[in-house]
């Protein structure tokens, strides 16, 4: 993964997931497990067509970050990789 924001968030991502600090959300959604991770990327996409519908491109990205950083988190817990999206995605091309 290059240096990217999201190799950054994906390498923070990995860390909580180790050492489990305390005081962090994405320890909290490791510690609750898979339906939690689950139940925020739903709410977190209800919100992005939400603000898909009239709240401005602002918000259309902010919903859209806590959505991508959700599914990071789940593609962490089920033991897969950013990259594999990637792959996927260049193999559609």
């Amino acid at each position: 993964m290059s240096h990217s924001t999201i190799a950054q968030l994906w390498t923070t991502i990995q860390t909580r997931k180790t050492d489990m600090p305390t005081g962090s959300y994405t320890a909290f959604l490791f510690d609750k497990g898979e339906n939690e991770i689950l139940k925020k990327i739903g709410e977190e996409a209800v919100e992005v067509i939400i603000a898909s519908k009239g709240e401005g491109n602002d918000r259309v990205i902010y919903e859209s970050a806590d959505l991508i950083y959700h599914l990071l988190v789940l593609l962490a817990e089920k033991g897969l990789s950013w990259e594999q999206v990637e792959s996927e995605l260049t193999r559609r091309f």
